[in-house]
């Protein structure tokens, strides 16, 4: 242990040691008596640790401090998911002042605390550092907490009034203690009523019909508290900015080149466009055009700032939720067909064998030849009607395409679900989005401008906001390698891990139902992407050094990119009559906070994915609400004790089997296997097996499906009996007609004597 300061007082090493390792909360007054700290010590010791707090080495209040970015020694955690048995939480109350996200705490479950834990449940923990990371001791489970909480009304047999959760992770329906003048069925935001549990809600605000045409974006909008009105100050900016001049001075002039724009048919906004032509070395010369979104948004601005806050730009199947102004991100910005744009041009040399051996970055004006939807150009390409624009891309791409495969990235074949409205906005289909040459012909350049974008700025050294994607670690190889014991398939941990060695394990495997199982193991292994100004490379691409660098009218992180590349190519270009600031590069507050501006763009691009997963999910149900009592072909995506997830091929519905449903004989859960067992049949329910399965319920306000078995002629597994069922505890009523909650409604389930049953359904993590 360090030595003591000369006035008696421990060195601030010794205090955060003493609050990392005490088993307790670690205020002034514990740490005053593990020091033997008393008379007038104990001012000096206030200073000090006031001190610590100011330079950032330590937070909380005087009565539980804990060291800064850590985690208190006892404190309340929310489980967020729960993997192969194993529950793992964050901190409910969580805003450090570096904006870095919550730390992922694995918790030790005592089942005599209040038996298993499920996501959404709050726990009151002791917890502890454990190597790098952190573990959680349950003390007891807390009630469920109801602020901002967002549902549907229901009135129940005896005229009672409660909350219906529209989110599947939220299993029980809450009291409404005052309606705020809504009526039953509507959908309305509530907080509530007051400190315990069983206090209720209060209805908030009356946001309207949750089956109407769009309402399923706005529950996702509302539920995640994704930011979709832009401040005044922030419009009036962007008026400013529209307004500046597309000079061709000091900007390289590229109007002459056929630039093309290749996205998808119903795309808001265009970020990118490509051109290649042939060059004497047998390879091409290639230019990947992209919006120059840092010469409208300066840093430090009302526009700046609401961008930052964003993150991102969030797409619905009904709307997009832009991080831009409409008149930047779907005007001026994009680079449309015909039209004058200021561009950010990344020239490539791209070698006979695909690879990249030079790129330049400039500032250029830019007009876009044609904007064409994938399925457009991949016809022309088919038919042999493309034009010599188009046939030079495809040739170029087939280089790059060689470099590709001789690195061998990751391939998992992941199907992406699409949902096409009509015009008043009802579903008119849901399918799984065909992937084309097209689509792979526009990745490959962008990856390419990517590192090309990495790589440049590594040059010089500048700032870099990396896309990271770390390598699976230890414990998630463990676990896959004991997985694939179960099925006689090796993975030796001493050997490198690359994407070749998990692409060749899952072309050994000729059987479809083994090679899903295999993918989907794989998948789980892999660590979730980030941004980050450290390079730690990216494994799923198989690459050392990579940014993103071609989308800035939706990501932020390509903006700070785009600015670094102006500061360290000197590419500044002056804007006659502005009256914005004349820097477009990284401010000085930027480049000492890229680390925590990276953790918080991180943050809303998760939140972006779960908003826009649980908005298709609902979408989902809504479409096969119409078809219940179908039946289906599925794969089984996830099992656990209480029963397995499947999801529908080919239209990516997931959906529960609940284990009390698959028959009189009990099912043991192998969970090294990752399946049940019928303890007397042996009948295996297993992660990757094909099957049929009945479509019970589907509810399209919380996106939740529920199926049945079916038995070798066609019919339902007669389920388990003598089996209790959780109670909800709303009085009985004598029931009542109409509205929510009766047959034919929006989807609710029925309980006994009429009255509305709580919704019970245990989402999977994805």
């Amino acid at each position: 242990m360090s030595k003591r300061t000369t006035n008696g007082l421990p060195t601030r090493e010794q205090i955060l040691e003493f609050i990392q390792t005490s088993d307790r909360p670690a205020g002034k007054r514990e740490i005053a008596k593990a020091f033997g700290i008393k008379g007038q010590e104990k001012i000096a010791l206030k200073k000090l640790l006031k001190d610590m707090g100011e330079e950032g080495l330590i937070d909380g209040s005087k009565t539980a401090f804990n060291r800064m970015g850590g985690v208190p020694k006892v404190t309340t955690l929310v489980v967020k998911d729960v993997e192969d048995g194993e529950a793992f939480a964050i901190p409910e109350a969580w805003s450090p002042d570096d904006g870095s996200p919550p730390p992922r705490i694995r918790v030790i479950e005592n089942k005599r605390k209040g038996g298993a834990l499920r996501v959404g449940d709050r726990i009151l923990a002791r917890t502890e550092e454990a190597g790098r990371g952190y573990r959680a001791h349950v003390m007891k489970k807390l009630p469920p907490r109801v602020d901002g909480m967002m549902g549907v009304v229901e009135i129940d047999g005896s005229g009672k009034p409660w909350l219906a959760p529209v989110d599947k992770k939220i299993r029980s329906s809450s009291p409404i203690k005052d309606l705020g003048g809504a009526e039953e069925g509507q959908l309305v935001m509530v907080e509530a009523a007051g400190k315990g549990a069983r206090s209720g809600v209060n209805v908030v605000e009356v946001l309207g019909d949750p089956l109407a045409p769009r309402s399923f974006s706005l529950i996702a909008i509302a539920k995640h508290g994704i930011p979709n009105v832009f401040p005044q100050e922030a419009l009036d900016e962007a008026q400013l900015a529209a307004k500046l001049p597309v000079s061709e001075d000091n900007r390289e002039d590229l109007c002459h080149l056929p630039i093309v724009a290749i996205d998808p048919a119903d795309a808001r906004d265009h970020d990118d466009a490509i051109w290649a032509k042939p060059n004497e070395g047998g390879g091409f010369d290639a230019v990947v055009a992209i919006a120059d979104v840092s010469y409208y948004v300066r840093p430090g601005g009302a526009l700046d700032r609401e961008a930052r806050k964003r993150g991102n730009s969030v797409y619905f199947p009904d709307r997009v939720v832009p991080m831009l102004p409409e008149i930047l991100s779907a005007d001026v910005c994009s680079l449309g067909e015909g039209q004058d744009r200021a561009a950010m041009a990344c020239h490539l040399t791209i070698g006979a064998d695909g690879k990249v051996n030079s790129w330049r970055f400039t500032r250029a004006v830019v007009r876009i030849a044609e904007v064409i939807a994938y399925e457009d150009a991949q016809e022309r390409v088919d038919k042999g009607d493309a034009d010599e624009n188009l046939r030079n891309l495809w040739s170029a791409w087939e280089s790059l395409a060689k470099a590709r495969a001789a690195r061998d990235p990751l391939d998992l074949d992941l199907p992406e679900r699409r949902v096409v409205l009509d015009e008043q906005g009802k579903i008119a289909e849901v399918a799984v989005r065909e992937r084309l040459d097209a689509h792979r012909v526009v990745e490959d350049f962008m990856i390419s401008a990517n590192v090309a974008a990495a790589k440049a700025l590594e040059s010089k050294p500048a700032p870099v906001v990396y896309r990271v994607h770390e390598q699976p670690s230890r414990e998630k190889l463990v676990a896959l390698k004991d997985y694939l014991d179960t099925f006689g398939r090796k993975l030796a941990l001493g050997q490198v891990i690359t994407p070749s060695l998990f692409n060749r394990m899952m072309k050994d495997v000729t059987d479809e139902s083994e090679k899903a199982q295999v993918m989907e193991a794989v998948l789980r292994s892999q660590t979730q992407a980030y941004y980050g100004p450290a390079n730690a490379g990216h494994f799923g691409l198989a690459l050392g050094s990579y940014a993103h660098f071609t989308s800035p009218i939706r990501r932020y992180s390509d903006l700070l990119v785009h600015r670094s590349l102006v500061d360290a190519f000197k590419l500044e270009q002056p804007a006659p009559g502005a009256k914005l600031p004349r820097q477009s590069g990284l401010s000085d507050k930027d480049r000492a906070d890229l680390g925590t501006i990276s953790d918080a763009i991180s943050k809303t691009e998760r939140r972006a994915m779960e908003a826009e997963r649980d908005t298709i999910d609902r979408y989902v149900a809504a479409w096969l609400s119409r078809r219940v009592g179908e039946t289906f072909d599925t794969r089984i995506t996830g099992v656990q004790g209480f029963g397995f997830f499947a999801t529908i091929e080919k239209l990516g519905g997931d959906g529960l089997v609940p284990v009390s449903t698959l028959g009189r004989e009990y099912f043991r859960f192998d969970e090294a296997a990752r399946a049940l067992v019928g303890e007397d049949s042996g009948t295996t329910y297993a992660v990757g097996d094909r099957l049929k399965l009945k479509l019970a319920e589907a509810n399209a306000l919380t996106g939740a499906l529920k199926f049945e078995t079916l038995d070798e002629d066609g019919k339902p597994i007669e389920p388990r009996g003598n089996r209790p069922e959780k109670r909800d505890r709303r009085p009985a009523g004598k029931g009542k007609q109409g509205g929510r909650g009766k047959p034919g409604g929006a989807g609710f389930a029925q309980g006994k004597r009429g009255r509305p049953k709580n919704i019970k359904h245990q989402g999977r993590k994805k």
